[in-house]
């Protein structure tokens, strides 16, 4: 099922069963989707709608702010609101694919390296650029750069 449809599913749902905190962080991930909808739009793509990798991209990016932001509640004494926001991280994760190991990471990693033939740190954009095409959502890009360096360096 698309993600879209999904979502809309999953509000209806809340609604019924009254989760109020379920519910509402609905409304934010499908707020969120149509705003980068209007972007998309105004920024002259064809299609108006944006695909479901698109929105893998950003409800990961929902949930590392999600997750700063408990850190920040965390670490001020406040951890009614960092609990609050770990709560969004595990509704927005549920729409994710599921998250590999780093052992699992470090396979990929390897497999890209031989697949595309990279023999150098001056390859690792275009490793990094196969590793976001074929693993979207799947691994925190940031901390794969540090694996890819190990292993091209």
């Amino acid at each position: 099922m698309e993600l879209r449809a999904r979502i809309t599913e999953d509000m209806k749902a809340a609604m019924k069963a009254g989760d109020r905190k379920k519910l509402g962080t609905l409304r934010l991930m499908q707020a969120a989707i149509k705003d980068k909808d209007i972007n998309s739009r105004t920024e002259g793509h064809e299609s108006a709608l944006t695909p479901d990798s698109a929105i893998i991209d950003l409800f990961a990016k929902m949930v590392k702010q999600r997750q700063e932001t408990a850190t920040v509640y965390t670490q001020g004494g406040r951890p009614g609101l960092a609990r609050n926001e770990m709560d969004e991280v595990a509704i927005i994760q549920a729409y994710l694919p599921r998250q590999m190991g780093e052992d699992e990471v470090k396979a990929a990693v390897a497999g890209v390296i031989a697949a595309i033939g990279a023999a150098g740190m001056k390859d690792m954009g275009k490793v990094m650029a196969e590793l976001k095409a074929q693993y979207s959502g799947q691994m925190d890009m940031a901390k794969v750069g540090g694996i890819v360096k190990g292993l091209l360096g």
